[in-house]
């Protein structure tokens, strides 16, 4: 599914240079839950955006879904963000003034998809993630538990071939992530792809498997399911 090679992000400002990720390699198949953990300035969310096609490597290949995405150009780029890969922010990133109809039919909507496939389709995402009750609501009427529940459904609309996940949880009550994270899972085991950053270790461990990066590296990865004890990362 995911085949990242010697991945490099440098960031240059003036003469300045910041390496970002160093030599970063991994592979990710289909049907795993991996969550990506790292401290502030790990180089965790510089890899997010490399896996999500918001950026594309200094160095180094990415291929998802045997595409290479880090040689495509933006246009390229925007195309395997709608089709390929579901996002969920911690955010949210909901339309405020739209339903939740609207805002899980808006992926759809920019690949043309028809009114009718749109609105059958919303539903039954919405439905799934308990919120059958909620297509009218716009965001202000709905909890932020329920705002990532929208989210969620967005993401799945365009059967994409990942699911990631930045910081699911980090704007929602203790007892929603729990809510959340029961979904993530169930969706795993239906068969999808979720790759997940974190910095939360009791949110990692919802995961079964655990990638740790920090000053850009990898320094360790974990195929185990992660019911153990993580030291907590500050």
């Amino acid at each position: 599914m995911i085949q990242a090679s010697h991945l490099s992000k440098i960031y240059r400002i003036d003469e300045v240079e910041t390496r970002a990720l160093d030599d970063v390699s991994f592979s990710v198949d289909k049907g795993e839950f991996v969550a990506i953990m790292g401290p502030s300035g790990s180089g965790k969310s510089t890899l997010m955006h490399l896996i999500g096609a918001l950026d594309t490597p200094t160095s180094g290949e990415y291929i998802l879904d045997g595409e290479n995405v880090s040689k495509l150009k933006d246009d390229e780029l925007a195309r395997i963000r709608n089709k390929k890969i579901g996002f969920v922010f911690q955010a949210f990133n909901l339309l405020p003034r739209r339903t939740a109809m609207q805002n899980v039919m808006l992926p759809m909507m920019y690949a043309g998809i028809p009114m009718e496939q749109r609105i059958e389709t919303a539903k039954k995402y919405l439905k799934m993630v308990g919120l059958g009750d909620r297509f009218d609501h716009t965001s202000n009427q709905l909890s932020g538990g329920q705002m990532q529940r929208v989210a969620i459904a967005r993401s799945l609309v365009m059967n994409p071939s990942i699911i990631l996940a930045d910081e699911p949880t980090g704007n929602i009550a203790s007892h929603q992530a729990d809510e959340i994270m029961k979904i993530f899972q169930d969706l795993n085991n239906e068969g999808h792809t979720i790759i997940m950053i974190t910095h939360e270790p009791d949110i990692a461990a919802h995961a079964k498997r655990i990638i740790m990066i920090k000053d850009g590296k990898i320094v360790s990865d974990s195929n185990k399911h992660a019911q153990r004890k993580i030291k907590k990362i500050t």
